[in-house]
């Protein structure tokens, strides 16, 4: 054993300890995040003699003597410096990168408290931001430089919170100071740890299990197997082709997949027991893509066929007017798999009770977990509970089952608590990715520049299992025309299953593919008639009372040429340039049931809001603070969130189309109009124990709608981006104009646009998932995610426009922010060298040379 100093006291570690596992699990200082475990996220920094330093990466020898300070052991004047400049400038989403960049920017705090942005940059550089792209980040650690420096009074966050003004977060000092935490962060006593086997080739035929030299192991309490599921093994959103477990007689179809669970008394004893079982297998030939899978005479990866679904749509008579059009253009296009790479792995803490299995989870909707669980333990709704704690991002990829249902599983069948947190090789491995897509799309316009038709082929590889494959394609399809005033288009999509891991959910939502083809090849008819892609995109550019491409009429809120306005003067007096549009739907749409649900509780003159809406960073929960703000002209002092929980607060359906603001925004909204009317004759005193219940349910039309203007979403939002590059091909700087209907936190608003924006620079520029016969081979530190050095500056310009009274005229912003930067970015380098790039990442750039 070794001593060390530890916030002040002594403390020891053995000298080949682990420093991370010792500061979270002993001495549970849950500010240190394990974010990767492989030193390359920052989650984990700590001081060691006043330098930032991963946790991850040091052993017991390492400190022996030295100091070690944790954002828990920080001064108070620091800490409530963090506090208030992390707040105020809206630098905290999902927060759990946030606890690490306060230690980074510690450590250069202690060299100097006058840093520059450079040296901000240069300090966080260890440190990965998932959702905030950085910018927000940089003004926090420069105002908390500030107010330390010149020993400031930290003011007091005030601030009345209506629709329109900067409210800071509501769970912002939880998460800057690790005041609060996500799934791993919570221990309950006599838990247990629960690990999964996997199979170590994508596709292999189950002969046998045997676990007898794993159960032998001290520690050990059970192994499950496929035999041991008490209900319906089979997962999934929409279709249940996913097996919890995959049983003896079975192939496996992804590296993702489930052959066994492990429970024991600790982590590493279970992971030990995992390698002791033995399985006996016949290795078979994984469909490595949509090609393979498509071939005569290939295996069936699921009974019925290798193709999940098809999409077909046709409006006009394409053929015709691509025949009689002066330009057309036709180009194939490919993007890669792409990974999610949220903050926090996956975890979740099942605990057995007298009544009830409750289970703490991080996912983006509580009441899927409750179906998926329920129907996975063969047991009613009644006797399972889902709460969520904080989600550390979710992008999409915490939609699905991870770990959730297993540790559901291992709890309900040991009778124990239990915990099970993914490391981050097998998150890379197992959640749901962005799609690959290969298309082929023409794209034809007039002498004028006006468009006439389009027609694409799209052929989506979603991997394993379904996921949401469907509704992704789907998407991709319903968009791939643009946000442009033409009528005659043509999509087939086909999304096909594959041994690679699944496609699923990812912000754009399948739009982030087709939007990089279809806006190029509009690039290109622009060069053809003789005008700017600005120009060509003005003239064309859906206006209020037209139609888009689906046939559905533009709203009266329909910004789309203001915010190509708004970036025209910065378009034009630059060189090297790119620019594009993007239209992204906001709620499911299509005729699905799509409700949100608010319930406002009046307890001690002070109103909680209880809905399901998970936050996983985007600020669900200020938003509907400000909703209720308005609505009741009340200060948000008088306003608390609560967490989704399946007991306590009604099902809002799940975070994801960009829905939530919306949907369980406008429940909200109704809520506190009843509230408002029962404050006429009452006080909230007199209120107190009072619940209002608030619905929206946005009705739309079915695809394939036989009428001539059917409405396939309930609000749409434009946008318009332009990439600036210099003479050397760096990004130097992105226009992002995005039309968000009415933004009820601008602050809130700025922080989507420049997180999106910087994860569609990944897109374009660095980012892939690598497969090698459809195993995974990148690491967290290896997949491409953009640094804080690496951003450029970053322009938000907010257009609001609609007046409409739903929801005070906001619409979601969450997902279009990073759908337009990769065509934008693609044509800027078609501007620089005049090389028109067809594949994502883009090929030979400053960001990614080519191969000699």
């Amino acid at each position: 054993m070794v001593d060390f100093l530890l916030n002040g006291k002594v403390c020891n570690i053995e000298e080949n300890e682990s420093l991370i596992k010792v500061l979270r699990d002993k001495e549970n200082l849950i500010s240190v995040k394990n974010g990767c475990g492989e030193g390359a996220c920052g989650a984990c920094m700590v001081l060691v003699d006043g330098k930032a330093t991963r946790a991850c990466l040091l052993k017991g020898e390492k400190v022996k003597g030295k100091e070690v300070i944790t954002v828990e052991g920080l001064d108070d004047n620091y800490k409530k410096a963090f506090a208030y400049s992390f707040t105020k400038v809206g630098a905290v989403q999902c927060g759990f990168c946030i606890p690490g960049m306060v230690i980074s920017a510690t450590g250069l705090f202690k060299k100097t408290l006058t840093p520059t942005l450079d040296e901000v940059k240069k300090a966080l550089m260890g440190n990965i931001c998932r959702c905030t792209g950085y910018k927000k980040i940089e003004e926090a650690v420069l105002l908390a430089a500030d107010i330390i420096r010149e020993n400031k009074e930290v003011p007091l966050v005030k601030c009345k919170g209506l629709v329109g003004d900067p409210l800071g977060r509501v769970d912002a000092e939880d998460k800057v100071l690790a005041l609060d935490g996500y799934c791993d962060d919570f221990k309950v006593e006599g838990m247990l740890y629960g690990v999964a086997l996997r199979p170590e080739f994508p596709r292999i035929l189950i002969k046998n299990i045997d676990y007898t030299e794993a159960l032998k192991l001290d520690g050990v309490v059970k192994v499950v197997t496929a035999d041991d599921v008490p209900g319906n093994r089979f997962c999934g959103h929409l279709k249940k082709d996913w097996p919890a477990l995959i049983a003896i007689g079975e192939e496996t179809r992804y590296v993702g997949d489930t052959i066994a669970l492990v429970v024991a008394e600790d982590e590493e004893t279970a992971r030990k027991a995992v390698s002791l079982i033995k399985v006996d297998y016949d290795k078979l030939t994984p469909m490595t893509s949509p090609e393979d899978s498509l071939k005569d005479g290939a295996p069936e990866l699921h009974k019925g066929g290798n193709i999940l679904t098809r999409e077909v749509l046709k409006r006009g008579n394409v053929d015709e007017a691509i025949k009689n059009s002066k330009y057309v253009v036709t180009n194939t296009y490919s993007v890669p798999f792409t990974e999610h790479a949220f903050l926090e792995p996956e975890s979740a803490l099942a605990v057995p009770t007298n009544e009830e299995l409750i289970v703490y989870t991080g996912s983006q909707s509580v009441y899927d977990d409750l179906r998926e669980i329920t129907s996975l333990l063969g047991v009613e709704d009644s006797k399972v509970r889902i709460i969520s704690k904080y989600v550390g991002g979710g992008f999409g990829g915490k939609e699905d089952m991870s770990c959730q249902h297993h540790t559901a599983l291992l709890a309900f069948l040991t009778g124990r608590p239990v915990k099970m947190t993914l490391k981050r090789s097998e998150s890379i491995k197992v959640h749901p990715k962005r799609h690959a897509m290969k298309m082929e799309f023409t794209t034809a316009c007039d002498e004028n520049g006006k468009l006439t038709a389009m027609k694409a082929k799209i052929i989506a590889d979603t991997g394993a299992y379904a996921s949401l494959g469907g509704p992704v394609l789907q998407r991709a399809c319903t968009h791939a025309a643009g946000p442009y005033n033409y009528q005659n288009s043509e999509v087939e999509g086909i999304a096909v299953y594959t041994n690679n891991p699944p496609g699923g959910a990812f912000r754009g939502f399948g739009v982030t593919q087709s939007a990089f083809a279809t806006e190029a090849n509009i690039n290109k008819l622009a060069e053809l008639v003789g005008i700017s892609p600005w120009e060509i995109r003005f003239r064309n550019a859906i206006e209020p009372g037209q139609e888009l491409p689906n046939g559905q009429i533009a709203d009266a809120g329909t910004a789309l040429k203001e915010t190509l306005l708004a970036v025209k003067d910065e378009y034009e007096k630059n060189e090297f340039v790119g620019i594009a549009c993007a239209f992204k739907n906001a709620g499911i749409g299509v005729g699905l049931p799509d409700i949100g649900r608010t319930i406002l509780e009046v307890k001690d003159e002070t109103i909680i809001i209880r809905t399901s809406a998970a936050c996983m960073g985007q600020g669900i929960g200020t938003t509907m603070t400000q909703i209720v703000c308005e609505t009741l002209d009340l200060d948000s002092s008088k306003v608390k969130w609560m967490k989704p929980d399946t007991k306590l607060t009604p099902d809002a359906g799940t975070s994801t189309a960009s829905r939530q603001t919306v949907f369980t925004g406008e429940a909200t909204r109704v809520a506190a109009l009843k509230l408002k009317e029962a404050l006429r004759t009452n006080t909230l005193s007199e209120l107190n124990g009072k619940e209002f219940y608030g619905e929206f349910y946005g009705k739309t039309d079915k695809m394939g709608s036989d009428k001539k203007n059917p409405v396939s979403h309930v609000a749409y939002g434009f946008a318009t981006q332009v990439v600036i590059l210099n003479k050397d091909g760096k990004v130097e700087k992105v226009i992002a104009a995005h039309d968000v209907g009415k933004a009820i936190n601008p602050i809130n608003v700025e922080g989507q646009i420049e997180g999106g924006v910087v994860m569609g620079l990944g897109y374009a520029l660095t980012e892939d998932y690598p497969l090698k016969e459809s195993v995974p081979t990148a690491k967290f530190g290896t997949l491409g995610l953009f640094r804080a050095t690496m951003v450029p500056e970053i322009e938000s310009i907010i257009v609001e426009k609609n007046d409409a009274e739903l929801v005070y005229g906001a619409k979601g912003v969450g997902e279009i922010t990073c759908i337009p930067t990769a065509p934008a970015v693609q044509g800027a380098y078609y501007k620089l060298d005049g090389v028109f790039r067809t594949k994502l990442p883009l090929e030979n750039t400053f960001y990614k040379k080519a191969k000699k």
